[in-house]
């Protein structure tokens, strides 16, 4: 303790002894000309310096926009994967291309400015307090413009954010979230989702559903999200833990799942993992990763070690808030398919009911057969031992 207090007190003397020379420099300004090198009066030759670096930075936004554009454009998400995803796409292009258009043409006129009416001896500032006229066109242009982007917004969030859970064909899904992993619940053939709390989590039941609740029997648990083309999909978000965000990239979808709270979304997915998978985009992209993975294995065989597997693109389930120290790999699959593929697969995975019904037999089995092997054998009785067992008899009597 003494040791950090010595060093705060070295640091703060560093810092006064630092602050007592700028002031003395201060003290200093005026009593050298403006041409004496010494001078920290910008001079003519400063400022033409100063102009000249203005622009030279202004090439070199121009250019590394147009060299990211280049490198890295094509690491942008490609087709959208939902009913919603255009819509979203389209306002986010917008957004883009005017705050390119507005930062170029910005920027270009910030950087001349600064070039144009750089300091020159001699020269007095133009002293211009005001001009309406000026005022209102450039108050009324951004006033219009982010006017026009907020409506449309709105517009586009009212229609992705809007659930009609009475539509003909609906699949709920519950998709609960826990540090590092995702699970998911179907809603059975009722269509509707048993309660739960996290204080029913007990063996395989491990989202804690209420198996008392009649909604709850025919509920499906899964550790991989499945969900049919063409229809209509409500996800109920749960967490146990601490705060996740669900997203969903290729769907353009993404909500908070927050503990103690039900958050909800739906979309209609549009395009199935095999068509995507054969998307031009995502063909490149696929082909691409492969090549940085051969290169990479290449590396690992000559170290003795196992090869990379190939890259094969599905969609995936992300957490996209930073919730522990495994949240980058925090991710489940999701298989976008037919409808009939997506009955015949639920269709065949086991109903938490009858998951928890076996468990519960399994664990009562398990505990009876210890009592039973330490029960100590009872001593035969001579009329007992001597008696015949009927139950042969009987048996014997039975098969004849």
């Amino acid at each position: 303790m003494t040791s950090l207090l010595i060093i705060i007190v070295l640091v703060l003397l560093g810092i006064a002894i630092w602050q007592l020379t700028k002031i003395f420099h201060l003290t200093q300004v005026g009593t050298a000309g403006a041409n004496d090198a010494n001078s920290e009066i910008a001079n003519d030759r400063d400022n033409n310096v100063n102009g000249y670096v203005m622009f030279a930075f202004l090439g070199f936004i121009y250019v590394f926009t147009i060299y990211s554009l280049y490198k890295w454009g094509h690491l942008v998400l490609g087709t959208p994967a939902s009913e919603h995803g255009p819509q979203y796409d389209n306002l986010m292009a917008i957004s883009m291309w005017l705050i390119f258009i507005v930062q170029t043409i910005t920027q270009f006129l910030l950087h001349y400015f600064a070039f144009k009416y750089r300091g020159k001896e001699g020269k007095t500032a133009f002293y211009y307090a005001d001009n309406d006229k000026l005022e209102f066109i450039w108050t009324i242009i951004p006033v219009i413009v982010l006017a026009g982007l907020i409506l449309y917004g709105l517009y586009a969030w009212t229609n992705i954010m809007f659930i009609d859970e009475q539509k003909k064909d609906t699949v709920f899904v519950e998709v609960y979230a826990k540090q590092f992993s995702w699970e998911v619940r179907y809603a059975g053939e009722d269509g509707v989702l048993g309660k739960a709390n996290v204080r029913y989590i007990e063996g395989v039941n491990t989202l804690g559903v209420d198996m008392s609740d009649p909604n709850a029997q025919d509920d499906i648990q899964s550790t991989e999200l499945h969900l049919p083309k063409g229809k209509q999909v409500v996800f109920k978000f749960r967490s146990q833990d601490v705060l996740h965000s669900a997203y969903f990239p290729h769907f353009r979808a993404q909500m908070n799942v927050v503990p103690g709270m039900v958050t909800e979304f739906a979309f209609t997915p549009t395009i199935t993992t095999d068509e995507m998978r054969q998307d031009p985009k995502i063909v490149n992209k696929v082909a691409h990763i492969n090549e940085i993975r051969s290169k990479k294995s290449a590396e690992l065989v000559a170290e003795g070690k196992t090869p990379l597997d190939p890259y094969t693109f599905d969609y995936l389930l992300l957490c996209n808030k930073i919730c522990g120290a495994s949240h980058y790999n925090m991710q489940m699959k999701v298989v976008v398919e037919d409808d009939a593929d997506f009955k015949k697969w639920l269709s065949g995975k086991e109903k938490l009911s009858a998951a928890v019904k076996k468990a519960k037999e399994e664990a009562a089995a398990a505990a009876a057969a210890p009592e039973a092997e330490a029960a100590p054998a009872k001593p035969a009785d001579s009329a007992t031992a001597a008696k015949p067992d009927s139950t042969v008899v009987v048996a014997q009597v039975v098969k004849k």
